[in-house]
């Protein structure tokens, strides 16, 4: 299974797409593959569906969505697949959980790549850092999630995202001006001061880039 967050939502089992087509399923797939492995307690899985006010039939719809993202699942793995799709989209006490590899889902491969980054850093090994700071921006291909109507618990996880996003572009920056790359910053650095207009890190190293560039 491959699932992609960093963008617009993609699902794929052996080449075919899991994703729905309804709104509220894909909340609920994009939630699961957030935390691949854990148990996602049905009142947070019915809060990202109906925030505060669950319609009085909102735990069997939300049963009714399980069984059809386990349709599209089982139809994608096929019957030659040793693991159901009550395997991989499991139900246990009090909640659901996608019992599937952290590494399956862009997000985890981000995050890991961005450790791996602030560990060669903080190593003072710049070459490596540079290049774990890339491939993990590189994941991206826009707004996480941008095609899925979120809810509150989504919302968070988006800006959460978001954040780290710019966070791992400046240290991607600290990076590559330590390995002297102050001409090629210039432009980036531009465009990302007039998008960031108040934030003081990148403004300080478009000062930097300019300075040691001679201009």
């Amino acid at each position: 299974m491959k699932i992609q967050i960093l963008g617009p939502l993609s699902a794929e089992v052996n080449g075919g797409s899991i994703v729905p087509s309804a709104g509220k399923p894909r909340q609920l797939l994009s939630l699961l593959a957030l935390y691949p492995g854990r148990v996602m307690p049905v009142p947070t899985l019915m809060e990202e569906l109906w925030n505060t006010e669950p319609p009085a039939s909102a735990l069997t719809t939300l049963q009714t969505y399980i069984l059809q993202l386990r349709r599209k699942l089982g139809t994608a793995m096929g019957p030659a697949s040793p693991a159901g799709a009550k395997d991989v989209l499991a139900t246990r006490h009090g909640g659901y959980l996608l019992q599937i590899d952290e590494d399956c889902v862009d997000v985890h491969q981000y995050e890991k790549l961005v450790r791996e980054g602030q560990t060669a850093f903080e190593a003072g090994d710049n070459d490596v850092s540079a290049a774990r700071f890339r491939a993990a921006l590189g994941l991206w291909s826009g707004a996480p999630l941008v095609d899925v109507r979120v809810g509150p618990v989504l919302e968070i996880e988006v800006m959460r995202l978001q954040e780290s996003r710019l966070v791992t572009v400046e240290r991607r920056i600290d990076a590559d001006l330590r390995l002297g790359r102050h001409a090629e910053l210039i432009a980036e650095l531009a465009d990302l001061t007039a998008r960031h207009p108040h934030h003081e890190g990148l403004h300080s190293q478009a000062m930097v880039a300019l300075y040691r560039s001679g201009r």
